[in-house]
């Protein structure tokens, strides 16, 4: 079953509808997590933060539970027919709360090492992944909430053509110690940023190839034309 099709059940269910829009309000609070969590790493000195991470996170775990027995609710009144239809919803917020998670990680970084953190001789570079991360994550927001299938392709392109590999490069660039303007804790802390900015754009595609794959190639590239519109 397509997205589009998804998307009708969400209109005719009252129940997949409130689903839906629960899904929609885990994405905005994630935004406003991952937001506050770079800029508390890269933009202060003191590991400060203007909202509760941990209290976000929290709900959004709420309403990843929530969306699963409301979607398993529907799926013992309805029965096989909508099987498909429940499995996507259910992959789908498994993506957004992982992206909670990795934003969480990133604040924790922000505590753990409270000095804003520089990329010395990869500054450029870093912040420019960064730029395009949040560029891609508030992208996956637009297009899930409008059901845009042509832009989720484009997503799904721009993550594995640029944003993986460039992130991959600057991993092993640090790792290698090809970068010597970095202390061991801005190294180590680095590191695990970057792996973190890469988690998140693969989970926002994750979520978008969910528009425009069936439930079996989610998280994969499409195959073929058409190949998401039905199983």
């Amino acid at each position: 079953m397509s997205w589009k099709n998804l998307l009708t059940l969400f209109r005719e269910d009252d129940l997949y509808t409130q689903a839906l829009r629960e899904s929609h309000q885990m994405l905005d609070i994630d935004l406003e997590m991952f937001a506050a969590s770079v800029e508390s790493l890269r933009r202060c000195d003191d590991g400060t933060l203007s909202v509760d991470v941990y209290a976000m996170d929290k709900q959004v775990n709420r309403f990843e539970r929530d969306v699963r027995r409301k979607v398993m609710t529907h799926l013992a009144v309805s029965g096989p027919a909508d099987l498909a239809s429940g499995l996507v919803l259910v992959s789908v917020v498994i993506d957004i709360e992982r992206i909670g998670d990795y934003s969480k990680n990133i604040y924790d970084l922000a505590r753990w090492h409270p000095r804003r953190l520089e990329a010395g001789a990869l500054e450029p570079a870093v912040a420019d992944i960064e730029v395009r991360v949040a560029a891609l994550f508030r992208d996956m927001v637009d297009v899930f909430k409008s059901n845009d299938i042509e832009r989720a392709r484009q997503i799904m392109v721009a993550y594995k053509e640029s944003i993986s590999t460039d992130c991959e490069a600057l991993v092993r660039k640090v790792v290698s110690g090809e970068v010597a303007d970095l202390a061991p804790g801005e190294a180590a802390t680095l590191v695990l940023y970057i792996r973190y900015l890469k988690r998140i754009a693969a989970h926002s595609r994750n979520l978008v190839s969910g528009i425009v794959n069936p439930f079996h190639r989610i998280g994969y590239k499409e195959k073929g034309e058409g190949a998401g519109n039905g199983i």
